[in-house]
């Protein structure tokens, strides 16, 4: 993998991660637990957004 695909990957990674955090708040029964893997995986997405961006050249992040 080249330089230039790496940030791309790590947005893709924390994609596919904050998907899994959703589907275990998901099934998640304890409606604190639920909250807490909810708001974890709202955090991931935002990451991965700016990573994103930031992997594409885009130096101002979406507010």
């Amino acid at each position: 993998m080249s330089g230039a695909d790496e940030p791309a990957e790590l947005a893709r990674q924390m994609r596919d991660k904050a998907q899994q955090l959703s589907d275990a708040a998901e099934k998640a029964k304890d409606p604190e637990e639920r909250q807490r893997l909810a708001e974890k995986a709202r955090k991931m997405r935002d990451r991965s957004e700016q990573q994103s961006g930031m992997s594409s050249g885009d130096i101002y992040p979406q507010l």
